[in-house]
């Protein structure tokens, strides 16, 4: 599943490009998403002007003069960015196309698990909406660090690895960079989160923005399906130093890496530097 920072790499790259731009067309070729495309959707969009495009939590945002396209590209999807007199072929998973002056954005989604729902203004500001109200601060915030992780998990008796997915307490941090997050702060992923000391919240929130902001860097990570807008994969898992490495050295202490599956989800973590 594309995570904060493959949502944030589309997001910039979307912006640089459609950022100002009108919408001349909208083409839906299949609504069934997640949720279905609003049938009305083209004759609303089309014709207004794209005023910015951002990220929240792990949702695209196209902000337009009358509300808000909002996206997620659920488990498989991803944004490409065509000049429309050079798009290649619509292929078979090519849902939808937003073409804005002279280029064609196109939602790729094998696995349909994605959404491209509309938030009129009228119905009040795009963060209340029930799929955005829910998530917690974002982990480039300057309120975010450890004094917050500390408040925002006291007395959760939850492992501290669902914790971070459930994306309640920061916004955005999935599967593998949790892992990677809560090795470089040596805290191990079952540790129940309300036990964990001041101390040890302020390294994990220390490395919670280190580790997206590397992966941003990169361009993310591809284990499947997710590309840049270009197509390019993102390279994060080439640095990642707990993610995949089973029965590899750690890094630090050289204790092979061990694998447990946690919430229905693989984990990585070294014995010896993350204590249970």
């Amino acid at each position: 599943m594309p995570e904060l920072p493959e949502v944030e790499v589309t997001a910039r790259a979307l912006a640089q490009r459609f950022d100002g731009r009108r919408v001349d067309a909208v083409r839906v070729h299949n609504r069934a998403l997640r949720w279905r495309i609003p049938a009305g959707l083209p004759a609303t969009v089309t014709g207004q002007r794209i005023e910015h495009i951002s990220r929240r939590g792990k949702y695209l945002l196209w902000r337009l003069p009358s509300g808000v396209l909002i996206s997620h590209l659920g488990m498989s999807g991803s944004w490409r960015i065509h000049e429309a007199t050079h798009a290649p072929p619509r292929e078979r998973h090519d849902h939808v196309e937003l073409e804005c002056d002279g280029a064609v954005a196109r939602l790729n989604d094998p696995r349909r698990f994605g959404a491209l729902l509309w938030h009129e203004h009228s119905r009040g500001d795009v963060l209340a909406h029930p799929l955005l109200a829910g998530l917690g601060i974002e982990p480039f915030d300057p309120k975010f660090g450890g004094d917050w992780l500390l408040a925002a998990t006291r007395g959760h008796r939850g492992a501290i690895k669902q914790v971070l997915l459930a994306g309640k307490a920061v916004a955005g941090v999935g599967n593998i960079y949790a892992t990677e997050c809560l090795f470089e702060a040596r805290i191990h992923p079952q540790t129940e989160a309300g036990r964990i000391a001041r101390v040890r919240y302020v390294r994990l929130a220390a490395a919670i923005r280190r580790v997206l902001a590397q992966a941003i860097e990169v361009g993310g990570s591809t284990l499947r399906d997710f590309t840049s807008t270009e197509g390019i994969n993102g390279r994060y898992t080439e640095f990642a130093r707990a993610y995949g490495r089973e029965g590899l050295p750690c890094l630090r202490c050289r204790t092979p890496i061990r694998r447990s599956v946690q919430g229905q989800r693989a984990t990585y973590f070294c014995p010896r530097c993350q204590r249970f």
